[in-house]
């Protein structure tokens, strides 16, 4: 399988994943790294991102994340895991992620879990992860970006 355009050569391209990816980098120190890395993994799973799936399990683990709970995020629920705030950020990208499946997109009570277990700045900071990671999903999966050759700190 090959991508349809060589996004990550594309001058493009590199300005608009330059943006991204100064958004993503300003929530890094208000949510701790495991956190951030299960909902970047829950949200390209739903969205069939391979490339981003195959990255941040790969990321998770160089950060030192245990092989089981990479391996429970797609069902999450079922799984004793993970701890109440994961499970509520989990939730939170759940809902954020497939807001055509519910007509008022996110519930409140899946707000009112979130609230529960971070602050302000943190919940900031997961509603822009999650919106962020949407968008680099959307890239990869309509670029039909292959998984398999990331490697830990490939870019950057």
């Amino acid at each position: 399988m090959d991508a349809r355009i060589d996004y990550f050569g594309n001058a493009l391209a590199g300005k608009v994943m330059k943006h991204l990816n100064s958004t993503g980098a300003a929530v890094q120190a208000v949510l701790p790294v495991a956190t951030q890395e299960l909902v970047k993994i829950r949200a390209s799973q739903i969205n069939g991102c391979g490339f981003c799936t195959d990255m941040h399990t790969k990321d998770a683990t160089a950060a030192g994340e245990d092989q089981q709970r990479l391996n429970l995020v797609a069902v999450w629920r079922e799984a004793t895991v993970f701890t109440d705030a994961e499970r509520a950020a989990l939730e939170l990208t759940e809902q954020g992620t497939r807001i055509a499946d519910n007509a008022d997109g996110v519930s409140d009570e899946a707000w009112a879990n979130a609230a529960k277990h971070y602050d302000e700045d943190q919940l900031a900071a997961l509603i822009s992860l999650i919106a962020v990671i949407n968008a680099y999903n959307r890239i990869n999966v309509i670029n039909r970006q292959p998984a398999g050759a990331y490697k830990p700190g490939m870019f950057g």
